[in-house]
């Protein structure tokens, strides 16, 4: 099968299924709707802040409060677009329309990856500005130093996610597991290895907390980071072909 019937053919198998769908459509509102709300509640409080958080306050990264949650809706996606194919059986289907195993793994993350960066893109830039509509006076704007780059960056980061989340589920194969590890590792572990002060050290290296640097415009106040934005998108990049590559290689060695 041609590289383009590849693509067409996942194309129509993302958009058939009503649960990826919805799964995007929540990482938006989560995204936009919490952002909205942690910044109108900033702005309220700004005045009651220590110094020390009011000198590294970041009105870019605040408007993205919401990317805590609605990167899950993100990881789901990322698991379902695999796995869903699973559950169903469709596997055996799919890939005897497409023997070469590679070429049905690029094809199939290539359709997800697309799509989830123009949602991640139009999720990044209604966070900035309806987030900075929120914050009022304490507002800034994409022509500030670095403000542009950490929005385009927010959009990056969701793909990431997601692409993570699609080499994680075709090693894994099975959805539970797959949302069993990913959300609890996202969610709970990743934010208390990155914020203990024991674990800090490792946990900063952790995907999603060296991705999420691409956001920040302002430092944190001792912040001791060793990279910086790019450097930390970059590590995350391969986290992310770890992933890939990991589930390219059992999906060559396994049947479906």
């Amino acid at each position: 099968m041609a590289a383009t019937q590849v693509i067409r053919s996942e194309w129509t198998k993302i958009r058939s299924v009503a649960s990826t769908v919805w799964t995007l459509s929540l990482a938006v509102v989560v995204t936009v709707a919490l952002g909205m709300l942690i910044s109108a509640l900033t702005k309220n409080q700004f005045g009651d802040m220590p110094t020390r958080e009011r000198l590294s306050f970041d009105p870019t990264f605040v408007s993205f409060a919401g990317m805590t949650l609605g990167q899950l809706a993100l990881v789901v996606f990322g698991v379902l677009v695999v796995s869903n194919e699973y559950s169903t059986g469709m596997i055996r289907t799919s890939l005897a329309a497409v023997p070469r195993r590679g070429a049905f793994l690029a094809g199939k993350v290539a359709v997800a990856t697309g799509l989830a960066l123009v949602v991640g893109m139009a999720t990044s830039f209604a966070a900035f500005f309806l987030g900075q509509a929120m914050l009022g006076p304490l507002r800034t704007t994409l022509g500030e130093p670095g403000v542009l780059r950490a929005v385009i960056g927010g959009g990056l980061y969701m793909a990431l996610i997601a692409m993570f989340s699609m080499g994680v589920a075709v090693m894994l194969r099975s959805p539970m597991l797959s949302l069993g590890i990913l959300m609890p590792f996202f969610f709970l572990i990743s934010n208390i290895l990155g914020n203990v002060s024991a674990t800090r050290k490792a946990g900063q290296f952790l995907p999603d907390q060296a991705g999420s640097r691409i956001m920040q415009v302002v430092p944190r106040v001792g912040d001791g980071t060793p990279y910086g934005p790019w450097g930390g998108l970059g590590i995350m990049v391969l986290w992310v072909i770890a992933a890939l590559i990991g589930g390219y290689a059992l999906l060559r060695k396994r049947d479906a």
